[in-house]
């Protein structure tokens, strides 16, 4: 069975095309085109999973290198209030009170 034929099958028993499921159905139709795409560029066992992490960091917005204190890499995004708050714009979730000098991600 190929990957796609593979795919195809376990979407469906998980019911993701149907169109009471889960934004009606799109999500079988995305999940599918991705897997596809995929299956088409003749990935070993080692090259799929590397591709797969990889590609799966960044549709999720995680920076695949350690973050910097570049002023650059910082947007201001504090409101009227006095209190500054500086968000990193290759990790969402990374904020920081002093220009990225020192930071925070929420997920810690």
């Amino acid at each position: 069975m190929s990957l796609v034929d593979y795919a195809r099958k376990e979407l469906e028993l998980a019911g993701l095309f149907d169109e009471d499921a889960d934004y009606g159905g799109m999500l079988g139709t995305a999940t599918l085109d991705l897997v596809t795409l995929f299956s088409t560029q003749g990935h070993s066992g080692a090259s799929a999973a590397i591709v797969t992490e990889l590609a799966s960091r960044l549709m999720q917005y995680e920076p695949l290198t350690p973050l910097t204190y570049e002023p650059d890499e910082w947007n201001n995004v504090s409101d009227m209030s006095s209190n500054p708050m500086w968000q990193n714009n290759r990790d969402f979730k990374t904020f920081s009170v002093d220009g990225g000098k020192t930071h925070y991600n929420l997920d810690d």
